[in-house]
């Protein structure tokens, strides 16, 4: 029995990685790499957080069709389907910069992505459950961890590094406009999509059985029952406006920052920026920033397992607030010292990932109980809302009103919101 276990676990490595990988890298895609891609292509900083702000929806609604999931085939079907339907999107992508319509075609194409990467992540947790024993589902906690934050790294950094270095002439003249660099970029992703749906379809084990039984009629009002029961659980647990405005509003200084921070890095010096090129950003935001934050949520989860959450609860809210200071710091400092820029940006990526960790272990514990993962995805649904994507569709008008330094300093007497609902929160 035990050898069969260890079995088990063994094969388990041959999937969760990729798992991970393939639910990290299209988010990556629509999420940051279309904000630098947008800004390199022309459009300002009001227009990019509108766009790529609203594709953050589909995260936000995605409980109201994951009983569809469900009940329709299976998790794994969900899993290869979406993944195929991701990787000829994003390569789609790629094909629609040429066009006159170019930002209206990429947009509708990228927002398919988001619905099939949103749908991609109810099935591959759900998969990640059925496919694991209890034992290994918490063993392979950091595995899936790490390797969604891989797929960061390779996506906001890899890929734009090397969309800068095409730039530079790296492929020769073929390459080297702007246009041309993120055409290769998207049909890098989209292959790269394709590829782990082919290799999924031959080693994700068969866990579950087909269901069809539910349909039409009965399958709608199924599904409408189980969410407003839900929803009834959700609004009936103990002190739930102060978790709903916790849930709703703890994030939203690092929700304002997200979409701001990329564009404040790369612009240029007379508008305000740091200038960094797509390499250096590459490696500084999406490969140093993106270690640090994982980095960040190892010791976060480690210190609340150690202590308890609500000894840990007000030193990870200054970890997630105060080192936002260093973007004060180099708004009226500008400096084209990569160590130091590369510093700053590391201090704040550590600090979110150790604010951010218990953030979650309160969404985690506030969930405990009835209907617990239906719960969970509401709230993180709520999190994402008011903690990313309506911050973040109007930070580019907030920064092009008020410029970058006025708007770094805003962020900071925003932290008194968060210290406000952190203070109103009841934990045990």
């Amino acid at each position: 029995m035990n050898n069969s276990k260890y079995k088990n676990s063994l094969k388990a490595f041959s999937w969760v990685p990729s798992l991970y990988l393939g639910e990290s890298l299209p988010f990556s895609a629509v999420m940051l790499i279309s904000v630098i891609m947008f800004k390199e292509l022309g459009l300002s900083d009001g227009e990019i957080t509108l766009y790529t702000g609203w594709l953050g929806l589909p995260w936000v609604i995605k409980p109201i069709w994951s009983p569809i999931v469900d009940n329709i085939k299976t998790k794994r079907w969900w899993v290869l389907s979406m993944q195929f339907l991701m990787g000829f999107s994003l390569a789609a992508v790629a094909f629609t910069l040429n066009f006159d319509y170019w930002l209206q075609a990429s947009l509708a194409i990228l927002m398919v992505v988001a619905f099939a990467s949103a749908t991609h992540d109810i099935s591959a947790d759900g998969f990640y459950i059925l496919g694991l024993s209890d034992t290994d589902q918490e063993l392979f906690v950091g595995v899936r961890n790490t390797f969604y934050r891989i797929g960061m790294v390779i996506g906001q950094g890899g890929l734009v590094m090397l969309a800068g270095a095409m730039q530079n002439g790296l492929l020769g003249d073929f390459c080297r406009g702007v246009s041309r660099s993120w055409f290769v970029v998207f049909v890098i992703v989209g292959v790269l999509m394709i590829l782990l749906a082919l290799y999924h379809s031959a080693v994700l084990p068969k866990v579950e059985k087909s269901r069809e039984d539910v349909s039409g009629d009965n399958m709608l009002v199924h599904q409408m029952k189980e969410f407003v029961n839900t929803l009834k659980v959700f609004v009936t647990k103990p002190h739930i406006v102060s978790a709903l405005c916790f849930i709703l509003l703890f994030r939203l200084p690092e929700g304002l920052l997200t979409k701001i921070v990329p564009l404040f890095l790369t612009r240029s010096v007379e508008e305000g920026g740091l200038a960094l090129s797509d390499v250096d950003f590459g490696m500084i935001y999406g490969t140093l920033g993106v270690i640090g934050l994982l980095a960040g949520g190892i010791v976060g989860g480690w210190a609340v397992s150690r202590w308890g959450l609500k000894r840990c609860l007000w030193p990870l809210v200054l970890c997630i607030t105060l080192p936002d200071l260093v973007y004060v710091y180099l708004s009226y400092v500008p400096t084209d010292n990569l160590w130091l820029i590369g510093s700053c940006v590391c201090v704040e990526q550590i600090g979110y990932g150790l604010g951010f960790a218990a953030y979650t272990l309160y969404l985690v514990t506030f969930s405990r109980g009835e209907r617990s993962t239906a719960v969970f995805s509401i709230c993180t649904a709520g999190q994402y809302l008011g903690g990313v994507m309506l911050p973040g569709i109007v930070s580019g008008y907030i920064s092009e009103s008020i410029g970058y330094q006025n708007f770094f300093m805003l962020i900071m007497a925003f932290c008194l919101v968060t210290f406000a609902v952190t203070a109103c929160v009841k934990i045990k």
